[in-house]
C-alpha cells in the first residue's frame, strides 16, 4: 500500500479563515492526504495567512520564513496571498501563493508538490468535514466578502465584495454540525447582518419548506436545531431590532458581536462607517428593555487620524453610557492600502494612541468588571470546555470561546466537555466568573 502523503497545517488570523483553513484541510483528507503537527517530516507544509494588520502580515511572514526553514516545501494562502508581491519578496521559494477562498488553487498547489495516494476504504470524512475548533463548537461562515468600504479596512480588497451562501446550504451544514454533536453554532461572516443583500434575499427549500436568505430568517432557523446560536460581526443596520426578539424568546443567544470602532460622529464619518448617523446608544437602550439578558460585545479603535481629545473623550463617555459587557480595543494601524491613509488627517503620535489605549482599558474594565459582579447569586447555563477534577472551565451563553471571559465551576459530579450544565454564581472578578454546578 502506498503510504500517506504527509501535510502540516498552520491557520493563522480571524474565525473566518479558520473556516477556510476546515473546508481545505477536509478536502486534504477526502483525498488521502495525512494531517500532521511537526513541519519536520511532512511532505509540505500550507500555511494560511492573515493580511488585516502589519503586525498580522509580520506573524504570517515569520511562520512562512519557519516552515520554510524546517521543511523547505511551502505553500501559502490566504489574505495576504491576495498581495503576493510582499511574500515572495521575503520568500521567492514558496511553492505557491493564492489568495483567500482560493480552494481549489489551494488543492492544484498540492497535487502539483505531493500528488495524493487515495484510499477509499482508510479515508474517510465525516459528513460535517474536518474542523479544527473542538468537538462541541463549530464557527458557520454565511458569506464571504464585504460591500462597505470602510476606510481603515482593506478586507474588501482582498476578500472581494458580498457573496452570500444559499440559506438551505447554510442549514444543511449546520445541521450536518448539530448530528455530530456540535452544542453551540458560532456564526461568522465578514458582515452578518448584510447577508442575502446581494442575493436579493432569495428562497432555497429546506426541510420541505421555503427559507428567505434574510438575518432574521436564518437566525430563526437556526434556532430551531437544538444548539446554542451565538451572532458575530453584526453591523447595526435598522433590521437587527427584529433578531432581538428572538434573543428575548430564547431562540439565539442573547449575545450581539459589533464592531462600533467608536462612537465620534466626526471619526465615524471618517471612518465610512455605516451606523455613523444612526443613535447608537438609543437603539441600546432599547434593545436591552426587548431583551433584559442581551450581552453585547464590541471593537474600538484609538488613534484613528484626526481624532482629537475630544473625540476620545466622547467616547470614553459613550462607553460609561452603554455599558458594553464585553470590548476589545485597537489602537489604530496605518495597513498598506487602506484609504484611511489618505485622508489627510493628521497622525496620532504613538505615545498618545497608547495613552488613550490604556485609559479605554481601564475605563472598559470597571464597567465589565460590574455587569459581572451582577451575576453573583445569580443561576446560569454554562457550557462546559475543559473538564477538570474537581473545577471545570466553561463559558455562559453571555461568552464566545477565545475572545471572552470564562466560567470556573466547582463539581462534585464529573462534567464532560460539551456539557451545558445549570451554575449557581457565587464570585465574579474582573473578567470571569465562579460558581457551583446544581
Amino acid at each position: 500500500m502506498t503510504a500517506q502523503p504527509k501535510i502540516s497545517f498552520v491557520s493563522l488570523g480571524c474565525p473566518k479563515a479558520l473556516v477556510d483553513s476546515e473546508r481545505i484541510i477536509t478536502r486534504l483528507r477526502a483525498e488521502g492526504y495525512e494531517l500532521v503537527k511537526s513541519h519536520q517530516g511532512a511532505d509540505a507544509v500550507i500555511v494560511n495567512t492573515c493580511g488585516f494588520l502589519d503586525s498580522a502580515k509580520a506573524e504570517s511572514l515569520s511562520a512562512i520564513g519557519e516552515a520554510l526553514a524546517e521543511n523547505g516545501k511551502v505553500i501559502v494562502t490566504g489574505c495576504m496571498g491576495a498581495e503576493p508581491e510582499q511574500i515572495r519578496d521575503a520568500f521567492p521559494n514558496v511553492l505557491a501563493i493564492t489568495g483567500p477562498q482560493a480552494y481549489e488553487s489551494v488543492m492544484g498547489a498540492v497535487h502539483e508538490a505531493v500528488p495524493p495516494a487515495h484510499d477509499p476504504f482508510l479515508d474517510l470524512v465525516p459528513p460535517q468535514g474536518v474542523k479544527l475548533t473542538p468537538r462541541h463548537y463549530a464557527y458557520l461562515k454565511i458569506s464571504e466578502g464585504c460591500n462597505n468600504r470602510c476606510t481603515f479596512c482593506i478586507i474588501p480588497k482582498l476578500r472581494g465584495d458580498l457573496v452570500s451562501r444559499p440559506a438551505s446550504d447554510v442549514l444543511r451544514e449546520a445541521e450536518k454540525l448539530v448530528a455530530a454533536g456540535v452544542k453551540e453554532l458560532l456564526v461568522v461572516s465578514q458582515d452578518t447582518s448584510a447577508y442575502g443583500v446581494d442575493i436579493k434575499y432569495a428562497t432555497s427549500t429546506w426541510q420541505d419548506r421555503e427559507v428567505r436568505a434574510r438575518f432574521l430568517d436564518l437566525s430563526r432557523e437556526l434556532g430551531t436545531l437544538g444548539a446554542w446560536v451565538r451572532l458575530h460581526y453584526v453591523y447595526p443596520y435598522p433590521h437587527v431590532d427584529e433578531v432581538i426578539g428572538l434573543m428575548a424568546d430564547g431562540v439565539v443567544l442573547p449575545y450581539l458581536d459589533i464592531p462600533f470602532q467608536h462612537s465620534s460622529p466626526k471619526v465615524l464619518k471618517a471612518m465610512r462607517r455605516p451606523a455613523a448617523t444612526e443613535k447608537t446608544a438609543e437603539r441600546i437602550r432599547k434593545w436591552r428593555e426587548t431583551c433584559p439578558d442581551l450581552a453585547i460585545r464590541s471593537t474600538f479603535i484609538v488613534g484613528f487620524p484626526g481624532e482629537t481629545d475630544e473625540d476620545f473623550e466622547e467616547l470614553l463617555d459613550w462607553l460609561r453610557e452603554t455599558k458594553l459587557e464585553r470590548v476589545g480595543c485597537f489602537k489604530y494601524e496605518p495597513v498598506r492600502g487602506a484609504t484611511a491613509n489618505d485622508l489627510g488627517l493628521p497622525a496620532v503620535p504613538d505615545e498618545v494612541k497608547q495613552s488613550r489605549w490604556e485609559r479605554f482599558m481601564a475605563t472598559q474594565q470597571a464597567i465589565s468588571a460590574k455587569r459581572l459582579a451582577s451575576r453573583v447569586g445569580k443561576r446560569i447555563k454554562v457550557i462546559i470546555d475543559e473538564p477538570g477534577p474537581t473545577v471545570s472551565k466553561g463559558r455562559s451563553q453571555w461568552d464566545a470561546p477565545e475572545i471572552d471571559g470564562n466560567v470556573y465551576v466547582a463539581s462534585r459530579r464529573p462534567l464532560r466537555i460539551g456539557d451545558i450544565v445549570s451554575v449557581k454564581v457565587e464570585r465574579a472578578d474582573a473578567y470571569d466568573l465562579h460558581g457551583v454546578a446544581v
